[in-house]
């Protein structure tokens, strides 16, 4: 249970003079500095103390400062805000030259983002380790990762830097540090959360999501940053009623299909018995549970590590070395100057992903690669849509392990790939997915994924809320 209250409660606490906006923001700065040994963040925020100071400002003048007046919230330093690094050395020092949407609409309504937090570099990543700073460590334990590669907001939740955290969730960049960390981690429907000031990765993919300690805030956060936005043409309307009112959802009218693939051999048998409990408890609230198959899903993180290098190769072109980010005072020539730019300011990965993705897309190989694999793409989605028609939501496990030791993978990119194998088939298939701790392995944590119908977000935390008060 974290120390921060509910985010509404906090709001309403500033808003009646009873709490402000600027202790607030010292109590989370000094959480930060208080936990530094874990890597989590980035960037301390230069304007979080203003922006506290005018919130107060607001408060004792009468006026109202929102419905999350006060509250202080961290963001992956991939969102563009102040200085934005992507936790990659092509764009150290790099100062924001607009807010992202997401962050922007959060402010409207009062809140202060205080910190931006470590990731993947370019979001290229299942544990942290690829940033190109250093490697966040997983509150529970040390030696290990807090997954990736929204590594750093989930251990900032976790480690209570701040009540909630801005993530961004590719292949499962939300829910598997969620899961490593202990945390809840929500994945909209694509389109739901504008990408507006979103370093982009996998445009046809990347979605935006929080990361918090309870269903009831991660449905606020969604509702206020939810909705279509001019500045990105794939946002789609939110649902009429929102997502922070919620009915209880009664278990004993839903059917609820148990994916078969996820429960298979290579998933830890102390993830497989975490998995098993919450199952019970989703029959003994008397939901309708059948296995269900869906054989096409094996083949989803193929399809992934196809699609995602080559629109990675796409959006990495424009860290050139001429119009912002990292240049080389060693390049004597313009072409020089490109490539050495790229050569030394990009990480290991980021350069893996380009040649991928450059390879995919190239003549001769293009047919033959990124071509069957949105063919592929379409076989997921078809068959994610029929089950759907006979389940109203499907669940497994979020991840096939607990977190695992820094430096066990990092030698064996295949393996780290295979980390997300449980949550990229619900990012091909552009769905809502939630995962949800469901208790300890040896003692760390295990998450529980749900999955929805794309737009059912609604449905799916409503169905999230009752699950934890299970």
């Amino acid at each position: 249970m974290s120390s921060w209250p509910k985010l509404a409660d906090i709001a309403i606490r500033v808003q009646k003079g009873e709490a402000t906006a600027t202790d607030l923001v010292d109590q989370a700065l000094t959480a930060i500095e208080a936990n530094t040994d874990f890597k989590a963040i980035i960037s301390v925020c230069e304007s979080a103390k203003d922006k506290a100071r005018q919130i107060d400002q607001k408060v004792s003048s009468g006026e109202l400062a929102g419905r999350l007046a006060g509250v202080p919230f961290i963001a992956k330093d991939n969102f563009l805000y102040e200085e934005t690094t992507a936790a990659s050395n092509i764009l150290a020092g790099f100062k924001a030259p607009y807010r992202a949407t997401a962050i922007a609409r959060l402010e409207d309504e009062g809140a202060i983002c205080v910190a931006k937090a470590n990731l993947d570099a370019f979001a290229h990543g299942s544990s942290t380790e690829n940033s190109d700073f250093f490697v966040t460590k997983n509150p529970h334990d040390q030696t290990r990762v807090a997954g990736g590669s929204s590594g750093g907001s989930a251990a900032a939740v976790a480690l209570e830097m701040a009540p909630f955290a801005l993530g961004t969730d590719t292949g499962g960049s939300v829910r598997l540090p969620a899961a490593f960390c202990g945390t809840i981690g929500y994945k909209p429907t694509y389109g739901l959360v504008s990408r507006s000031g979103v370093i982009a990765m996998t445009s046809s993919i990347d979605v935006i999501g929080p990361i918090t300690t309870n269903t009831k805030d991660a449905g606020l956060i969604l509702d206020i940053i939810s909705g279509k936005d001019e500045l990105d043409s794939t946002t789609i309307d939110k649902d009429a009623k929102g997502y922070d009112d919620l009915e209880k959802t009664d278990f004993g009218k839903l059917r609820i299909g148990i994916i078969k693939e996820y429960m298979d051999e290579g998933v830890e048998p102390g993830v497989i018995k975490a998995t098993q409990n919450a199952i019970a408890k989703l029959k003994k609230a008397g939901a309708k549970m059948q296995e269900v198959s869906l054989e096409h899903i094996e083949l989803a993180l193929a399809v992934y590590y196809i699609i995602t290098p080559a629109e990675v190769s796409s959006n990495l072109s424009r860290y050139d070395g001429q119009r912002f980010g990292y240049f080389s005072k060693n390049a004597k020539t313009l072409e020089e100057s490109y490539s050495l730019a790229r050569g030394e300011g990009f990480g290991a990965e980021a350069k893996r992903r380009i040649m991928m993705g450059t390879y995919v897309l190239s003549s001769g190989y293009y047919e033959a690669y990124y071509k069957k694999a949105q063919l592929v793409r379409t076989k997921i989605i078809n068959q994610f849509n029929e089950a759907f028609k006979n389940y109203d939501l499907l669940v497994g496990p979020t991840a096939p392990t607990t977190a695992f030791k820094i430096g066990e993978k990092t030698k064996d990119p295949l393996s780290m790939y295979l980390s997300d194998i449980l949550t990229v088939g619900a990012n091909i298939a552009g769905l809502p997915a939630v995962s949800l701790p469901a208790g300890q392995s040896s003692g760390l944590p295990v998450g529980f994924q749900m999955i929805a119908q794309a737009g059912e977000d609604r449905a799916l935390l409503a169905a999230a809320r009752s699950f934890e008060s299970l």
